[in-house]
């Protein structure tokens, strides 16, 4: 396992170098007709602070980058600007990268540059190497499961946009009142350092007096957010806090792939046997040497193509 990114050890201030990413869709209501209700979906942009682990969550009504570019702003207006942020290459970040002319980062070797005005670096992710943001895939691959689950039971008639900001808002401050470090049993230590503390150096937000039950969901519109907020908070503490430990594996070391390579490029869509053959034609090591980024060039039907993958996608000849 490599060792940590400088992003993840910075001294910066919170949100200076950022992950973001989207998931889902929900249901919500639009407006209500004569004939029942009309219902649109809903996404969540999630931006992760890479030094903190705070995370902040902005809810939009499409995938165009038009509607990326608005939440992208009312995160900068509440975060403030990050100097470096960090994605995937999905069509809506590339185009919100040209249409704010941030500086593209695909890799260290290859590097386009736009007008720089603002100060911020968009660094890309090679395609198919979700694991490669690990430190925010991990934040959403938790929460939209939680969320996913708690969403299918709620009635299609109680979820409205205002309910779902509400309940992101709630999220958010779950979520960032995780501990970052073990718990002291030191009675003059009783706080615990959460991300909440680190950006607002406050306590995380307390939750309103009563007890909810499933019938508040059919009740006042403010009942409805904290029913659902209690629901992912007691998911939250079973599936995710009891996971916070040490992960022991990844202790040994492979040889590097080189340049001139033959390999086997992966493809789940296809069987084994006809994953085509491939060239290595670059390599990008890391700052600590190792290898996780290749471009290869593959022949097909006659058409030589070249592709940027990680090295998960590829089977050397001597593994087979």
């Amino acid at each position: 396992m490599s060792d940590l990114p400088q992003e993840r050890l910075s001294t910066s201030p919170p949100f200076t170098y950022t992950g973001v990413d989207i998931f889902s869709p929900w249901a919500v209501i639009a407006r209500r007709t004569r004939g029942g209700i009309a219902q649109s979906k809903r996404w969540a942009v999630l931006f992760t602070c890479m030094s903190t682990r705070a995370v902040h969550i902005e809810v939009i009504e499409s995938l165009d980058t038009s509607s990326f570019i608005n939440s992208f702003r009312r995160f900068f207006a509440i975060r403030g600007p990050s100097e470096h942020l960090y994605s995937d290459c999905g069509t809506n970040f590339v185009s919100a990268c040209k249409e704010l002319e941030f500086q593209k980062i695909v890799s260290k070797s290859e590097v386009q540059r736009y007008t720089n005005n603002r100060g911020c670096t968009w660094h890309f992710n090679p395609p198919h190497s979700s694991h490669m943001g690990g430190a925010w895939e991990r934040m959403i691959g938790v929460a939209r499961r939680i969320l996913d689950s708690m969403l299918m039971r709620t009635p299609s008639s109680s979820l409205t946009h205002e309910v779902l900001c509400t309940l992101m808002a709630e999220v958010t401050a779950i979520i960032n009142s995780r501990p970052l470090v073990s718990v002291s049993s030191d009675p003059d230590v009783p706080q615990i350092l959460t991300p909440a503390m680190l950006l607002t150096q406050k306590q995380s937000v307390p939750p309103p007096p009563g007890t909810f039950t499933e019938k508040d969901l059919y009740k006042q519109q403010w009942r409805q957010v904290q029913r659902l907020a209690d629901q992912f908070w007691n998911r939250w503490k079973r599936e995710y806090l009891q996971t916070l430990q040490l992960r022991r594996k990844w202790q040994e070391s492979s040889p590097n792939i080189e340049r001139g390579d033959v390999v086997l490029m992966k493809d789940d869509c296809t069987c084994r046997n006809d994953w085509p053959m491939a060239l290595v034609t670059n390599t990008f090591p890391g700052s600590d040497g190792k290898v996780r980024k290749i471009k290869i060039r593959v022949v097909k039907d006659g058409v030589a193509k070249v592709f940027l993958r990680p090295i998960t996608e590829r089977v050397t000849c001597g593994e087979i």
